[in-house]
């Protein structure tokens, strides 16, 4: 039998006393794990552009658009996606933010329109900048699921077995049941994930890789696995299709995207390059 309760209080830190006056109880997991998502984001993406030969505030400049980019994205995806008849009926909720709801594929989409924007704006390739972002996408899905464990939610499906996690604040039940801890498994995913990306790099040549191989493994080997979870999780609030709950459905077009771009950036083998000097005749492709 391998069982466990998950009880932790989401506030880790109250203020003192003589604080009590801040509008703010406190500073929550979930909101310092995204503090290093943005930091651990940042090194990785800075690591990249620094081997390439970048300017050393090329990173630097990115996180202006990257940390907008998540946040609005990941808000905007969830009442999209999710919760859009709560949001037709009450448009002002979308703003309440601080009650939570946030979606991994909107950030997904947040960064993406983040990076096409910096890219453009310094003349450097939209792809190129995806492969130099992928570490850090990988990073932000371990970080974003541990905050999601803090928080008991995204839970999973019971096990109806002897072993699981129980999450009493997410049942709010005298016995609650055991449940398969997915934001463990999403969390191992993106360790996986990214230990993939590094051997990927190794293995064909950092620097000399083809351009575009990183982001299509990425958006490959995530968003399939995303998409396998998903049949453990407890989805109550999203109506599903031909048993296929909303994450899935997000999940299918970025894994095929990713398994497309394999095949053309190793065919093309365009090798990887980070313009250290701008292209004055236009954006590079």
């Amino acid at each position: 039998m391998l069982a466990f309760t998950w009880d932790v209080d989401p506030l880790l830190v109250h203020f003192p006393a003589a604080w009590d006056r801040l509008p703010v109880e406190g500073i929550r997991y979930y909101s310092l794990l995204y503090v290093l998502v943005f930091l651990g984001g940042y090194k990785l993406l800075d690591w990249q552009l620094r081997r390439a030969g970048g300017d050393p505030e090329d990173a630097h400049d990115f996180v202006l658009y990257g940390v907008a980019a998540v946040l609005l994205g990941a808000r905007l995806g969830h009442v999209l996606f999710y919760e859009w008849e709560r949001f037709a009926r009450n448009p002002l909720w979308s703003l309440e933010i601080h009650h939570g709801g946030l979606s991994s594929h909107g950030a997904a989409l947040g960064l993406a329109a983040a990076m096409y924007a910096y890219t453009r704006r310094h003349r450097q390739s939209f792809v190129e900048g995806c492969d130099r972002l992928a570490f850090s996408a990988a990073l932000g899905a371990i970080l974003v699921r541990i905050g999601n464990l803090f928080n008991s939610e995204i839970v999973g499906k019971p096990t109806g077995s002897s072993w699981g996690v129980r999450f009493p604040r997410y049942d709010a039940v005298l016995d609650p049941p055991l449940r398969h801890p997915t934001q463990i498994y999403e969390a191992l995913l993106g360790l996986c994930v990214l230990s993939l990306l590094l051997w990927v790099d190794r293995r064909l040549g950092r620097e000399r890789r083809p351009r575009g191989v990183l982001s299509a493994v990425f958006l490959a080997s995530y968003f399939s696995g995303r998409f396998l979870v998903e049949f453990w999780k407890e989805v109550p609030l999203y109506e599903t299709a031909w048993g296929l709950d909303a994450g899935q459905w997000l999940s299918i077009a970025p894994a095929l995207a990713g398994l497309v771009g394999c095949y053309v950036s190793w065919k093309r083998r365009i090798p990887a390059r980070w313009n250290t000097v701008p292209n004055v005749s236009g954006a590079a492709r």
